[in-house]
């Protein structure tokens, strides 16, 4: 564990990062990348869970980076020991091979901000470059979600399907909050697709979770994986293509290799775009991410006569994607995470709300 020179408090001071990576080398690029970046200060550096416990207690940062495969305790175990004994922002920065994809899906859903895939060829300093952005996010928001007041409703046997399908845009805080919408679905609930922004080698590993969550099946999409009641896809980011839907009275995935839309691929507003087609029986949602993408397709699905849901500033992680698309008048309906799932199944139930 290195340590240095405390930063000065006030509101100009930098955000104080403790690096936790059992390699040297890792450390020192991260370190490299977060001091390019000019508001960020390395107070200190930690090789392995042990030393990490000390160094917070010394040097108090503001947030950490974590390596999940390390000596002495995985990093898991001490996220989750961290979590609850003094929570604090985390963004695990995770190998790419599928045992770590695994422990970083594990990771994100006991609290962690969000991953970062690891570089490993080319320029390492690029593969890194959104990390100072979401260390920035995750300090602004601390990580605390409120689960706001609302009134879900019932997952049981009593809800029966119309014709409407589901789609679901997310991005950063958007493990945990995909996990609980999904969690109180029932196992004939819509059929609904979803695109969140992760690493690509961490999707298929995040549609398991979700499906063991779910009372309904949660799989990668594929090309021509039909939108049927209990069936539920999220958009391939192993195959780094977007997801949208196609059909006429039978619905089904189509993959889209195209080219990066607002940043991303899979991309939220493409998803929306190509689901607006089908006007009144869409239901498009928004969740917790930041930048916008997804604003301007969830506007189409609105224009085109469907409903538009978003979720709320206060339980939102990080209210970026959101509040864009409220702004620009996209959302018919904001509300806390915990009303979410009750509304899409009013709006898509056979006697519901249409």
């Amino acid at each position: 564990m290195t340590r240095e020179r405390p930063a000065h408090k006030g509101a100009g001071r930098k955000i104080r990062i403790l690096i936790v990576d059992d390699s040297p080398t890792l450390r020192a690029v991260i370190g490299a990348v977060l001091r390019r970046a000019g508001d960020f200060e390395i107070v200190g550096e930690a090789a392995d869970p042990l030393q990490a416990r000390e160094a917070i207690k010394a040097l108090n940062p503001d947030a950490i980076t974590l390596d999940l495969e390390m000596p002495h305790m995985s990093g898991l175990d001490f996220l989750e020991r961290l979590m609850r004994l003094r929570p604090m922002p985390v963004v695990v920065v995770s190998s790419w091979t599928q045992a770590s994809a695994d422990l970083t899906v594990d990771a994100l859903a006991l609290g962690a901000f969000e991953c970062v895939a690891k570089p490993q060829a080319g320029n390492v300093l690029t593969a890194l470059e959104k990390l100072p952005d979401i260390l920035r996010a995750a300090v602004r928001s601390s990580h605390s979600i409120s689960l706001a007041e609302g009134h879900a409703c019932s997952a049981g046997s009593e809800f029966r399907p119309s014709d409407r399908i589901v789609a679901i845009g997310a991005s950063t805080g958007g493990v945990e909050s995909l996990i609980s919408v999904i969690s109180a679905m029932p196992e004939n609930c819509p059929p609904t697709i979803i695109t969140q922004h992760i690493p690509g080698t961490f999707s298929s590993s995040f549609a398991r979770r979700m499906d063991q969550n779910s009372r309904a099946t949660v799989q990668e999409g594929y090309e021509g994986a039909p939108l049927v009641p209990g069936r539920i896809y999220l958009a391939p980011a192993s195959l780094d293509c977007h997801m949208g839907i196609e059909g006429s009275s039978s619905l089904k995935c189509k993959l889209i290799h195209a080219p990066p839309v607002s940043g991303h691929r899979p991309s939220v507003d493409v998803m929306f775009k190509s689901a607006s087609a089908y006007g009144q029986r869409m239901v498009g949602v928004i969740l917790t991410g930041m930048g916008k993408d997804g604003a301007d397709g969830l506007l189409e699905i609105r224009k085109a006569g469907g409903t538009t849901i978003g979720q709320d500033e206060a339980t939102s992680v990080v209210y970026g994607m959101p509040k864009a698309a409220w702004q620009i008048g996209a959302v018919e309906k904001q509300m806390p995470l915990s009303a979410i799932s009750g509304e899409i199944l009013e709006r898509c139930a056979e006697t519901g709300v249409q």
